[in-house]
């Protein structure tokens, strides 16, 4: 049980409460040993562990299902070294100027392909780019 306790800061008084705290409270009436104590903790440990282990695998299986879907439609795109090439224009870039301006530049000569992806071009007059480029951002030149 819980006594009432009275505060006396300086000339102001505080007015009495009993304070309470259940966990303690039940714990201390049930008078459970240590051995008790440590075992119903550590199976409500458990059941939260198996909790967090059970979300994580809903949202790796989640993923799986998400990426299969996706990668259904996807179409690779292979590039060798010799293709031409257009380069997709982008916002940022000095050369786009406007709504009627063109979406691509080039051709461009495939240099290098690298993994991931990336490939490396070289302009016509023969000028190798120093920076790779990603694959999403070129197509194919029909000439």
């Amino acid at each position: 049980m819980a006594t009432p306790y009275l505060l006396v800061y300086g000339t102001e008084t505080v007015i009495p409460a009993e304070v309470e705290i259940p966990s303690l409270r039940i714990i201390k009436e049930a008078e459970l040993s240590d051995a008790e104590w440590i075992r119903s903790r550590y199976e409500h440990i458990a059941l939260i562990d198996e909790k967090r282990m059970n979300a994580v695998c809903h949202g790796q299986l989640y993923q799986n299902r998400m990426s299969r879907a996706f990668n259904k439609r996807v179409k690779p795109r292979q590039f060798a070294p010799g293709q031409l090439v257009l380069k997709r224009i982008f916002p940022h870039q000095d050369e786009a100027k406007g709504k009627f301006s063109p979406n691509w530049q080039g051709p461009y000569i495939v240099y290098r392909v690298l993994t991931g992806g990336e490939l490396i071009l070289t302009e016509m007059d023969g000028e190798v780019w120093p920076r790779p480029i990603n694959s999403d951002a070129v197509n194919r030149y029909y000439v």
